[in-house]
Formats: C-alpha cells, sequence, structure tokens
C-alpha cells in the first residue's frame, strides 16, 4: 500500500496511451509547451513595462526637479 512502483507506472502509462492515443498526447504536451512559453512571455512583458514606467517616473521626477530649484 505504499508508493507505486515503476511496475504501477508503467501500466497508468499503458491505459492512458491507449485511451487518448499518441497522437493526441503529443499534441497536448505541444499546447503546454506554448501555454507556459505564453506564459513566460507575458510575465516577461510584465516585467519590461514595470521597468519602463518607472524609468519614465524617474526622468519626470528629475525633471521637475530641475525646473523646480
Amino acid at each position: 500500500m505504499g508508493s507505486f512502483s515503476i511496475w504501477h507506472w508503467l501500466i497508468v502509462l499503458v491505459i492512458v496511451m491507449l485511451v487518448f492515443g499518441t497522437k493526441k498526447i503529443g499534441n497536448m504536451g505541444s499546447d503546454l509547451g506554448k501555454a507556459v512559453k505564453g506564459f513566460k512571455d507575458g510575465v516577461k512583458g510584465e516585467e519590461e513595462k514595470q521597468a519602463a514606467d518607472k524609468a519614465a517616473i524617474d526622468v519626470a521626477t528629475k525633471e521637475k526637479d530641475k525646473s523646480g530649484n
């Protein structure tokens, strides 16, 4: 009743392949990879946007300080 052995996982893999088929499993893997890449690009884009906004605020602050002095 403890952990699953390699034979349990092989049986599960065979059943999954019989139910879904190898082509559909390959498509699901490809779709998952695209989703992960899209998520990473979205996070990276958001970080770049925040950095650009911060830089714009810093420039505006510096210009305000120059005109105020």
